[in-house]
């Protein structure tokens, strides 16, 4: 029978978190959501993590859901957002952490991981590429246009209108018309997305990550390397991130294991959660991971 999650509100770095958290064990995991996610998106991947001795903790991100919502854009920045994983750790008194993380929360963990900021076990990162590989991959006319997004969420209450329109019909859509076993996103998966980004002044919360992230430019995303052992899985249909922002990876990550999954999209550990959790699980325990699509040595 897998553990129960349960939600409780932590406090960390200055603000309310609230947490699901799952296990007892004596192992420490974080686990870090996505846009236009929230906790929720790790509801495959928790009790997988207690079973194999974690205290797994996943919390909704500032800004989404109940946690705090700070109100101004430079509240987003990356260094805000690091310091919100670390004191996070903190307060669950880790000594050593894994790190699983996707989409925005990748972004946050290859920082961490990078700049060191605290000790980490292991890092689990799913469709975000390390950052020296996107800033090589933005140059091309190919994830430009992937990109367009981030540019329209630079403009003031618009992108938050157009979300917000029809009871955040749209946040529904992005994960039923971008994945591809679209029976994995069912209206009462996409109902917990939406509800949580229809809490008051959560979608202005959401895309001042984008916001904050444009307005202090690459100055603020340190490229270095990563010397945490690191397993990254990529769903190769993912239209936001194309497939050659992972290329090279090698270069930047000293002790890689990269996995790619064909036929599935950006959502990986929602829409591949049995083939995610495999090879989370053989990483975990020192079996060979399972190799489903094309494999790039470290």
């Amino acid at each position: 029978m897998d553990a129960p999650i349960k939600t409780a509100f932590v406090k960390a770095n200055g603000l309310t978190f609230e947490v699901d958290q799952c296990g007892t064990g004596d192992k420490f995991a974080l686990l870090l959501h996505g846009f236009p996610e929230s906790k929720f998106s790790w509801r495959h991947q928790m009790p997988l993590l207690a079973k194999l001795g974690y205290t797994v903790w996943a919390p909704n991100m500032r800004g989404y859901g109940k946690s705090a919502r700070p109100a101004n854009i430079a509240d987003y920045h990356i260094d805000n957002l690091v310091a919100d994983a670390a004191g996070l750790m903190h307060a669950a008194d880790a000594k050593s952490t894994l790190l699983m993380a996707h989409d925005w929360g990748a972004i946050v963990a290859w920082q961490f991981a990078i700049r060191k900021t605290r000790p980490l076990e292991r890092l689990c990162i799913m469709n975000v590429p390390h950052p020296a590989c996107f800033a090589r991959e933005l140059r091309t006319w190919a994830q430009l246009k992937k990109s367009w997004y981030v540019f329209f969420f630079q403009l003031p209450w618009i992108p938050e209108r157009v979300l917000r329109a029809r009871g955040g019909e749209a946040i529904a859509r992005a994960f039923s018309e971008m994945a591809i076993d679209k029976a994995r996103f069912p209206t009462a998966v996409t109902d917990e997305f939406r509800k949580s980004a229809l809490e008051p002044g959560a979608l202005s919360a959401m895309i001042n990550y984008y916001r904050a992230a444009f307005r202090a430019g690459t100055k603020s995303i340190n490229p270095g390397i990563v010397d945490t052992p690191t397993l990254m899985i990529w769903g190769e249909e993912d239209t936001a991130l194309g497939k050659a922002t992972t290329f090279e990876t090698d270069k930047y990550v000293k002790d890689l294991t990269l996995r790619y999954l064909p036929g599935v999209s950006h959502w990986v550990q929602q829409e591949a959660p049995e083939r995610v959790n495999a090879m989370i699980e053989a990483w975990l325990t020192g079996q060979p991971v399972p190799i489903e699509g094309e494999i790039l040595k470290a």
